[in-house]
This record gives C-alpha cells, sequence and structure tokens, in this order.
C-alpha cells in the first residue's frame, strides 16, 4: 500500500489500529459466548467493554520486539489496560482463532466498500451505453475493421461484464465470510462448537467446516481470483479508450482538466494516462493470485507461510482494486465521444464491412460458399489496393452481377439491417441494473 494508490477508507481498514480493535472485537465476542455456556463468570466481556480499551499499537509492538509473537503482544497489553478481567480472554482458543476470524471480518468489510465502488462502476457503464446505443461505430478484430457496431453495444459488453466481476466478488464475500474458535487443531478441545458458532453469528460470520488450526485458505484465493478478474475488467475498458484515443483513431477521449499538462515537451500532448495507469495496476492486483494460491498448500493442520503474504497482498490488492474502480467510473463517466469521428472512421473502407452480407447472399443464390468467398474477396482485395470502390468492383463484376443483380447487390449495403439486434442485446445487459 502506497498512499497514491490507496482510498482513506482503506487506509483506514489496513491500520494497525482497524486490526488489534478487531482482535479485540473477537476476542470480547468469544468472551461473551463462553459466558453464556458458562466457562466465563457472567458480565466479563461486559465490563471489558464498559472499560473503553484504548489499544495503543505503538505499545503492542514494543511488546511484540520481546515475545516475538503479536498475538501474545496484544493479549500483554490488554492485561496492562484490563487488568484482572483480561484473564479471562482468549481461554482455550489459540492464536490462529483471533487472527483468521479477524481477517475474515476485515476481508468482508474489504468486499463491501469495493461492491459498493463496482455499483457505482456498472451505473456509469449502464448510462453510457443507453446514451449511444445507436452510436454507430466499426468493430475491430485483431485492430482490423470488421462490422458495424455501437458504441453504446460496446459499453453494455463493458456493463455485462463489469456485472459478473461484481457477482463473483459478492460470491467471494459469502465464501470468506468465515471464522474459527476451534482450538489448537480445530478439535474444540477445551471449547464448543455452539460456542463458536454464537461468537462468530454476533460477528457477522459462519464457522468453518473443518478448520484444521486455520481457515481453509482455498477460501482466500478465490477472493484473491475475483479480485484479479475485478481489476482486469476495468483494464480492457482502459485498453480501448488507449484504442480510441490515438491520433489517428480519434473516436473517444480521456476528459482533459481546465489546467492539465500531457507533456514536459510537447505542448501539445493530451495522452491516456488514466487508462495507462489502470492497466499498469491490474497487473499488480492479478499479481496476488499466485501467491494465494501458493498459501492453501499448508504443512499438515498448519504452518505459517501464508502469514507474510496475506499481510501484504490483501491491502494491497483490495485498496488498489478500490482505486481503479473509483478511477475507472470516473473515466467511463467522463469519456468524451466523438461520433462524427466514428462514423469517419466507419466509412474509411468504402463499405467493406459488408462482406459477409455478400458472400450470404451468394450462397443463398446456391453459390458454394468457398467460390462465393473467392468472388467477393476478390472484389474487396482491389478496393483495399485503391482501385475502386467494394461497391463498384462488385456491380463490375459479371458473376457477381449475374447472381445477384445491382439490386441485390445494393440491398446487401444496409446499415440499419446490420444493427437490427443492438438494441436487444444492450437491454439484455442493461435489465439487470
Amino acid at each position: 500500500m502506497i498512499p497514491r494508490y490507496t482510498p482513506s477508507d482503506f487506509a483506514q481498514l489496513w491500520s494497525n489500529d482497524a486490526r488489534y480493535a478487531a482482535w479485540l472485537e473477537v476476542e470480547l465476542a468469544a468472551c461473551e459466548a463462553m459466558e453464556g455456556a458458562g466457562l466465563v463468570p457472567v458480565g466479563t466481556a461486559a465490563t471489558l467493554r464498559a472499560m473503553g480499551l484504548k489499544l495503543d499499537a505503538a505499545r503492542i509492538d514494543e511488546i511484540e520486539q520481546t515475545t516475538r509473537h503479536d498475538v501474545i503482544a496484544f493479549l500483554t497489553h490488554v492485561e496492562e489496560l484490563a487488568g484482572p478481567s483480561a484473564r479471562w480472554l482468549h481461554r482455550g482458543m489459540t492464536s490462529s482463532d483471533v487472527l483468521d476470524t479477524s481477517f475474515a471480518m476485515l476481508l468482508a468489510r474489504a468486499c463491501d466498500m469495493l461492491l459498493a465502488r463496482f455499483g457505482k462502476l456498472t451505473a456509469a457503464l449502464a448510462r453510457r451505453a443507453d446514451e449511444h446505443r445507436h452510436t454507430v461505430m466499426i468493430g475491430r478484430s485483431h485492430g482490423i475493421h470488421a462490422e458495424p457496431v455501437t458504441f453504446g453495444l460496446v459499453m453494455a459488453g463493458h456493463h455485462a461484464e463489469a456485472c459478473r466481476a461484481k457477482a463473483r466478488l459478492e460470491a467471494a464475500r459469502k465464501e470468506i465470510a468465515v471464522g474459527k474458535l476451534a482450538g489448537a487443531v480445530g478439535t474444540y478441545a477445551h471449547l464448543d462448537p455452539e460456542v463458536e458458532r454464537r461468537a462468530l453469528a454476533s460477528l457477522g460470520l459462519e464457522p468453518e467446516t473443518v478448520s484444521t488450526q486455520v481457515v481453509a485458505r482455498d477460501r482466500h484465493a478465490a477472493l484473491f481470483a475475483a479480485l484479479a478478474l475485478g481489476a482486469t475488467a476495468i483494464e480492457r475498458i482502459a485498453t480501448n479508450v488507449r484504442h480510441w484515443q490515438r491520433t489517428e483513431v480519434g473516436e473517444a477521449e480521456e476528459k482533459f482538466g481546465k489546467g492539465q499538462k500531457g507533456s514536459s515537451a510537447m505542448p501539445h500532448k493530451r495522452n491516456p494516462i488514466l487508462s495507462e495507469n489502470l492497466c499498469g495496476l491490474a497487473r499488480l492486483v492479478r499479481a496476488a493470485v499466485v501467491p494465494a494460491l501458493e498459501d492453501v498448500s499448508l504443512w499438515h493442520e498448519r504452518d505459517i507461510s501464508h502469514s507474510s503474504v496475506e499481510r501484504m497482498i490483501a491491502p494491497d490488492a483490495t485498496s488498489t482494486l478500490g482505486f481503479m474502480l473509483d478511477r475507472g467510473a470516473r473515466l467511463v463517466d467522463e469519456l468524451v465521444v466523438y461520433p462524427e469521428r466514428m462514423r469517419a472512421n466507419l466509412e474509411r473502407t468504402g463499405g467493406l464491412y459488408f462482406s459477409e452480407a455478400l458472400l450470404l447472399a451468394l450462397v443463398d443464390k446456391g453459390q458454394a460458399r468457398q467460390a462465393a468467398y473467392v468472388m467477393v474477396q476478390r472484389n474487396a482485395m482491389k478496393a483495399i489496393e485503391g482501385s475502386g470502390t467494394f461497391r463498384e468492383n462488385l456491380e463490375r463484376d459479371d458473376q457477381v452481377v449475374k447472381l445477384l443483380g445491382k439490386d441485390g447487390i445494393a440491398r446487401c449495403f444496409d446499415l440499419q439491417h446490420a444493427l437490427r439486434h443492438v438494441d436487444g442485446i444492450i437491454d439484455r445487459s442493461l435489465k439487470g441494473v
């Protein structure tokens, strides 16, 4: 986490203060549940809460320099603050009960913050899709002109992908909202599953099915995969913007603010810096996936090879995606679109994008498909090489004219027919908004 790419709410979420506060939440929830089971004197948790314990992260870190154990340092500090009542905390528990349960709480909160941001991105994409549902542009495959689409259709495609990414994160959030209060190797030797259930329910969590000493890390891997796919959905939008903003294309561009500068050397430059930044940040979010997968395989009931990894990738990946969602939503909302340039680019090839319509028309007239392909292609290649327009070449081709006639050729050059299903496709994407 670096301040440049860390939203303030994520900086707070992953702060030492928030982490230790979550640990205390877990301990107090467990304490209350143990009171109900007769393991701890009734009122202990209430007494501790009434003290308004002000945890000092610096003091905990200082104690850890001696203990070399963060949870013991935390408990020692709580005892310093709370006195004798603190002896009832952590009864029958192991460090992972606190660490994994609090980690689940923080990850669930991070997911909620990300899901709210996904809502803003999908809303921006839906608005632009509806706004430009009939703004015609050329579709491209391999970067080369293919057949017509509309800008609204392109936005609807991004909207559908962002909705899928949001749904994956919702599913991962449910899967990650799992804790454990099952003791050293998950056998409840000094606890009881009912204590765990009650404590976790008060924290908004479910118990791990079979916990060993830790919550199973396949849950975490699923979350990081969902984060990566969310980042990649934003990257795909940004990649398209980078192409549209190229001087030779000029179909859309990032909003260029008053006083903004594009280059230290060239005053005329307006570069797609937001989109390039988003493409770079997506790489960092994806980089968390392999370490998360490698964290799944731990020795026997537990080792801590995952611990150092998660301390880094959880704050980094969630914060970076949060930043990307904020920037991505603003990018889409403020994107400057040039319909006239889209239309001009569409017409650059003189109707070559109707080649499939001609191919199918010839097939419908009884021509073998490969022979029809050759007939259409030879006229298209002449146009590309500068010899007449595509339509002119077709109308001079005796074989084509014999099969279709000039009126039949003309009917193939129908843009409205090519785009007749666009509204339905866009509506299919937006109906879930």
